[in-house]
Parts: C-alpha cells; structure tokens; sequence
C-alpha cells in the first residue's frame, strides 16, 4: 500500500510540472507573437511616413516592402528607378524654363549696342519707317502700324524654327530721343531704343530688351540664347541698310507718344517743323536786309565827308 501512494504522488507531481511547462510555452509563444505584430506595424506606419514624405529617407519605403516579403530587388530598384526618373525631369523642366523652379519662366534680358554713320534724325526716322524691317532683317517675317491706334503696331517674328505673332504698343516716344515698347501675349518683351549724337554725322543706337520665351521651341532656344544672337544680326543688318542700301532720306513717323496715348500726331509734328524752318528763313532775310541798309547808309556818310573835305581844301 505505502509503495502504491508513493507511485500516485509521484505522477501527480509529474503531471503538475508538465502543465507548468505547457502554461509558460504558451505565454511566451504569446508574447512574441504580440512583439513580431507590434514590430510590423511600426514597420508600416514608418515605411508609409516615408513615402509621404515624412522623416525616413528615400529607403525607408522598399524597407518596409522588403519586411512585408516583396523582393529586395523590385523594392530597392524600383525606388531607385522612380528617384532617378524625378531628378531628370525636374531637371529638363528647370533648363527648359530658364532656371528656378520647374515651371517657371526666367526672363532673358539682351542689351546691344551699334553705331551708324548718319546724322541722329536720319537715323530715327529710318528706325521708326519699321514697316520696311522685313526687307532687310531676317527675324522679321512682317511688321505693319495699326490704323485705329498709332501707338499700336502688329508683328510677325521668326523665332528660330517657328513663327510667332503679336502685338506691341509704345508707351512712350520722344523724336530723336527714345522709344519704349510692351507685347502681351504667351511671347513677352519689354524693350526700349535709344538714339545719341555722338557727332554730326556719328550716332549711337543702344537697344534694351527683357524677353520672356512662350512654348517648347522658344524655351528650348532661350537655353542657347538664340533670341540675343538673332537680336545681334538683324541690327547688323539695319546698320548696312541705312548706310548702304538706302539712298533717298527717309520721312519717318515724327509723332509723340506719352503713357501710351498720342500726345501729337505726325502730321502736326511735320507742320510745327515747317513752321519752324519758315520762320528761320525770315529771320535770316531780315538780318541779311538789315545788313544791306547798314551798308548803304556808311556809304552816304562817307560822300558827305569827301564833300566836305572838298570844300576846306578851297
């Protein structure tokens, strides 16, 4: 009977030591479990956080596709693939749009300067008769003044392979002085002409322009600076053309424009000129009269004292 109780006990505390095991597998298989769950979570939340941006880095995201069982090498190349392709186009867009931010337009700023062998009002007025530029320049297709506004003109320019067309207005236009233009429009520029004496027949033109490209051909060309050459050639060309090419003297457009509007017209010009040029001729026909009188009468003068003189010497 002793030897029967003791065996009883013997697999009642073997029994208990096994449950004891089992319990503490169990705990511990739960709790690791929990762990590998809260460590995956947290894996997402910070591979998502990268990928919007948030702190993490650019590898932070084929990371967390890697610990979800995506393959290291779609995950990694694929990032890479993706980063390099952002890179090249924000690079293409910057180059094309002139610097800055990608989509941004850079304005291109050209400044030429020539000097024409001519008396300065010649010089003006042949620069103002614009209407003749598409002759002799080959950037300008056609130019032509506006008939319902003189401070108006229509243009059509070639820039390098393609055509553009616009309008520009002065703002402002001094005779022999200066002249200040805008266009509007995806094409902008804002320049300004200006005319020196640098001797009676030695003028100076200095021409600023600011110009912003519109469209992929002139973005593409503005990276070149090919607007500033063309610029550079067609002044050229006005050079031989007013002092070689042409013989007659031109009319030009004598008005003047202030903010835009037509302060006089040019024909009112022309007759302030004439007007002008009349009463200079009188002047000199007076003082050439006055002279003559002057003349005349030193010569009586001089009769009298011969006629005198006679008469003491007797």
């Amino acid at each position: 009977m002793p030897e029967t109780a003791q065996k009883a006990s013997s697999e009642d505390s073997g029994g208990g030591l096994d449950r004891v095991r089992e319990e503490l597998s169990n705990y511990v298989m739960a709790k690791s479990k929990k762990l590998v769950s809260s460590a995956g979570k947290k894996t997402g939340e910070f591979a998502k956080k990268a990928a919007t941006g948030g702190d993490g880095g650019e590898l932070a995201e084929p990371v967390g596709k890697m610990l979800q069982g995506e393959s290291p090498a779609k995950a990694v190349g694929g990032q890479v693939a993706k980063t390099v392709k952002d890179k090249t186009v924000g690079k293409v867009q910057e180059l094309f749009s002139g610097g800055g931010k990608a989509g941004e337009k850079k304005v291109t700023n050209i400044v030429e300067v020539l000097d024409v062998g001519l008396p300065l009002r010649r010089v003006y007025d042949h620069w103002t008769e614009f209407e003749e530029f598409s002759g002799f320049m080959k950037g300008v297709v056609e130019a032509s003044r506006s008939d319902d506004d003189e401070a108006a003109s229509d243009w059509t320019l070639k820039v390098g392979p393609s055509k553009r067309s616009w309008q520009a207005t002065v703002l402002e236009q001094v005779p022999d002085e200066r002249i200040v233009w805008e266009t509007k429009g995806e094409t902008k520029t804002h320049g300004a002409v200006s005319f020196h004496e640098l001797a009676p027949s030695l003028t100076r033109v200095v021409v600023v322009i600011e110009y912003t490209p519109g469209g992929f051909l002139e973005k593409t060309g503005n990276v070149w600076r090919a607007q500033g050459r063309r610029l550079r050639l067609d002044l050229k060309h006005f050079q031989r053309y007013v002092t070689l090419g042409v013989q007659e003297v031109p009319e030009g457009w004598r008005g003047e424009i202030r903010e835009g509007e037509v302060v006089r017209s040019h024909e009112d010009a022309l007759k302030e000129d004439e007007d002008q040029d009349g009463g200079e001729e009188g002047e000199e026909e007076e003082e050439g009269e006055e002279g003559d009188e002057e003349e005349e009468d030193g010569g009586d003068d001089e009769d009298e004292e011969e006629d005198e003189d006679e008469d003491d010497e007797r």
